[in-house]
C-alpha cells in the first residue's frame, strides 16, 4: 500500500511540475537572464516552498487557509502582485551587446536572491495550497504514520527541485544562451509577460469555500 501511494504522489507531483506555471516561468527567466547557478538556486528555492506547502498542509494549517476567505484572498493578491512584480522588471530588458561572459560576470545575482525568488513565487501561490491539500486528502489516512507523511512530503519537494534544476542545466547552456543571446531581451519580455498574466489570473481566481474544499 505504501509504495502504490508514494507512486500515486509521485506521478501527481510530476505532472504537476512539469506543467507550465509560475515556477518554470521564473526558473526560465533566471536561468537565460543570469546564470546557470541562479537557475539552480531558484529551482532549490522552488523545492524548499513545496516542503514547506507539504509540511503545513499535512499538519493541518492547509485546511485553515483553504477556509478562510480572508486569508486565501490576501495570499492570493501578495501571491499575484509578486509575480506582476517580477514580470514588469522583466518587460523593462533592453538588448545587451556585450559578450556571453561579460554578462554573466556584470549581472549575475547573489545565491540568496535567486533562491529568495523561487521560494517566494512557489511559496505565495494560494493555488499550490489547494493541490497539496486534494493530493495528500486522498493518501493520508488516521493510520499513515508521520515517517510516511514526511516521505511524501519530500517526494513532492524532490520531484520539484530536480525538474527545475534539470531545466536551468539545460535553458543555462552556453551553446544554447549563445543562440538566443541576440534576442535574450524579447524572450525575457515574453517571459516577463507570462509571468503578468499568471499572476492577473491568480488575482482573478475565484475564492469562495466550494472552490476551496
Amino acid at each position: 500500500m505504501f509504495l502504490s501511494d508514494w507512486l500515486t504522489v509521485f506521478a501527481i507531483s510530476f505532472i504537476a511540475v512539469v506543467t507550465p506555471g509560475p515556477d518554470f516561468a521564473l526558473t526560465l527567466r533566471n536561468s537565460l537572464l543570469y546564470s546557470r547557478r541562479t537557475g539552480i538556486y531558484t529551482a532549490i528555492g522552488v523545492g524548499v516552498g513545496n516542503l514547506v506547502h507539504a509540511t503545513y498542509s499535512l499538519i493541518g494549517i492547509g485546511s485553515l487557509i483553504s477556509e478562510s476567505i480572508l486569508l486565501f484572498n490576501v495570499l492570493k493578491w501578495v501571491g499575484a502582485v509578486y509575480l506582476i512584480y517580477v514580470g514588469v522588471k522583466s518587460l523593462k530588458a533592453t538588448k545587451k551587446v556585450t559578450a556571453l561572459e561579460d554578462i554573466e560576470q556584470q549581472r549575475d545575482i547573489k545565491r540568496w536572491a535567486a533562491f529568495r525568488i523561487g521560494f517566494l513565487g512557489n511559496l505565495l501561490n494560494p493555488k499550490a495550497t489547494l493541490f497539496f491539500l486534494a493530493l495528500f486528502t486522498q493518501i493520508v489516512q488516521p493510520s499513515t504514520s508521520i515517517a510516511m507523511q514526511a516521505v511524501y512530503g519530500m517526494t513532492v519537494a524532490a520531484v520539484a527541485l530536480v525538474w527545475f534544476a534539470a531545466v536551468a542545466m539545460v535553458i543555462s547552456q552556453q551553446g544554447f544562451r549563445r543562440r538566443i543571446l541576440s534576442c535574450s531581451h524579447w524572450l525575457e519580455r515574453l517571459t516577463g509577460a507570462a509571468l503578468i498574466g499568471l499572476g492577473l489570473r491568480l488575482a482573478a481566481a475565484e475564492a469562495s469555500k466550494q472552490s476551496a474544499t
